[in-house]
């Protein structure tokens, strides 16, 4: 299918190109995660906690304030994960954080 060719978009009702149907389509596929205060997050950021969180399993408290290095984003739009001294696998949620 070229560029030039038509489809139809059953969101719009509209005949749209080719283009602008892939573009809608990678589109739809990226998650945007956004932390307290409306910042857009992208790996590899450093985030700050907002509040003290207990963390279950690891039998610690990261107090408000502790910043977090080198952060992933996961598929959630809520969630993010990262490293911190001797807790492994800690996911956090981006309501509780703010990028640095």
């Amino acid at each position: 299918m070229s560029d030039d060719d038509y489809v139809y978009d059953e969101d719009s009702g509209e005949w749209i190109t080719a283009a602008q149907a892939r573009e809608k389509a990678e589109s739809a596929d990226k998650v945007e995660v956004r932390d307290a205060v409306g910042n857009p997050l992208a790996d590899g950021d450093q985030v700050t906690l907002i509040k003290d969180l207990d963390v279950k399993g690891a039998g610690q408290t990261l107090k408000r304030g502790t910043l977090i290095k080198s952060i992933r984003l996961t598929g959630d739009a809520q969630e993010i994960d990262c490293r911190f001294d001797g807790i492994k696998g800690l996911v956090l949620r981006a309501e509780f954080v703010r990028k640095r």
